[in-house]
């Protein structure tokens, strides 16, 4: 589940990673157009002022002695054109270097998405792996586990034991582990080997107190001190099991037991 969790948080980020970055992208895109629009205008109107000046330079041409007040007129029309002329190649110049500096940076956008995406895709598939092996392991512990407890089932006690000691070498970090062991102490009653079967089922109270496994444990040692003739520790391992599990089954038939010893 965790590892579900933590693949379906990468997808997360990749998706509000590729939201941005498209977003980004978009703008520079409008930008460019805004610019190419602008370059667009700014050309027309350099094509216009050339015409003009050469519609001048016509006209001068063609003008006698009498025309010389307008021809200075014209030639003060003639430098403010041209000077209109200097500043539209300078903002050519600009929006080329704009434009320039738009293509170089979508383009470090998308190598730099490029990368991104690869990384995410490797960790989505490290994680997928990740997954298939958490499956694969959890399918081999269930399989471990309910072939030792067959193996019980059938009879077959000490098989039982020794598939049960595999799967927590095997296991070690299994929620199973209380069960195994507590199967373990019961294997070893039905093979009237008492005093294994207490040090079984005390392994399970003391290291894992508060799993169900616990009382039944309790109450498999009370029996197994009661087969050696132990009566006096039986009952108070009763009494313990009373006290600490009053809720539990086990700790209603330890009160059946000790009601009936009176």
């Amino acid at each position: 589940m965790r590892l579900r969790l933590t693949a379906l948080a990468a997808l997360g980020v990749w998706a509000a990673f590729a939201s941005a970055a498209h977003a980004a992208l978009f703008d520079d895109e409008e930008a460019r157009k805004q610019i190419i629009q602008l370059r667009n205008q700014v050309e027309a109107r350099q094509k216009s002022i050339e015409e003009r000046l050469s519609s001048i330079d016509g006209k001068l041409g063609q003008m006698d002695s009498s025309g010389q007040n307008r021809v200075v007129d014209l030639a003060q029309l003639i430098e403010s054109l041209k000077q209109d002329m200097a500043k539209l190649r300078g903002q050519i110049e600009v929006l080329s270097n704009q434009t320039e500096t738009l293509e170089r940076r979508q383009k470090d956008l998308y190598v730099d998405l490029d990368t991104r995406l690869r990384r995410i895709e490797q960790t989505q598939t490290q994680l997928q792996d990740k997954m298939s092996q958490g499956e694969r392991s959890a399918a081999a512990e269930k399989q471990a586990y309910e072939t030792a407890l067959n193996q019980f089932k059938l009879g077959n006690y000490q098989l039982a034991i020794t598939n049960f000691q595999n799967f927590m070498t095997n296991f070690s970090n299994s929620e199973l582990l209380p069960s195994a062991q507590y199967w373990i102490g019961n294997a070893y009653y039905a093979m009237r080997d008492y005093k294994s079967a207490i040090a079984a089922q005390q392994k399970v109270v003391r290291l894992w107190p508060e799993n169900s496994k616990a009382p039944d444990a309790l109450l498999n040692i009370a029996s197994s001190q009661a087969e050696i003739g132990q009566s006096n520790a039986a009952r108070e391992t009763l009494r313990t099991l009373v006290k600490k599990y009053p809720a539990s089954s086990a700790s209603e038939q330890a009160k059946q037991r000790l009601s009936q010893k009176k």
